[in-house]
């Protein structure tokens, strides 16, 4: 952990021991990236999963972070682009690698969105 987060975790607990329904405090650019994010996601009506990157989840549990099938999953794991290992009969994969797989599709999808905009102007399905 950076130092600067240590010196944020300790500037907001400080704050919250005080009482009232708002507390003011300084962050770092980083730390408040961090929380925009998460406050971001919950806005969205989204969950948010913190847990420690070597953290292994079955591929049921994965298929829910990733918004996929189970079977696309395994998909991803047969064709190596997700990281996982078996215990015995059953596939863990690691916290870790879904966010480095998330990662590498990050530039993919944005290209491939960037192609279906293209074609809607194209299309004239724009307004």
């Amino acid at each position: 952990m950076s130092d600067l987060l240590v010196r944020d975790a300790s500037a907001l607990h400080r704050a919250l021991e005080g009482a009232g329904e708002e507390v003011e405090v300084a962050l770092s650019r980083e730390t408040a990236e961090l929380v925009s994010r998460w406050v971001d996601a919950r806005t969205r009506g989204e969950e948010i999963l913190v847990s420690p990157g070597n953290a292994e989840i079955s591929p049921t549990e994965a298929a829910v972070l990733l918004g996929m099938s189970r079977p696309q999953v395994c998909k991803l794991m047969d064709r190596h682009l997700l990281e996982f290992r078996k215990v015995g009969t059953h596939h863990r994969i690691r916290v870790s690698s879904i966010r480095a797989f998330l990662e590498s599709e990050r530039p993919r999808r944005r290209d491939a969105l960037a192609d279906l905009a293209a074609l809607q102007n194209d299309l004239g399905l724009t307004g």
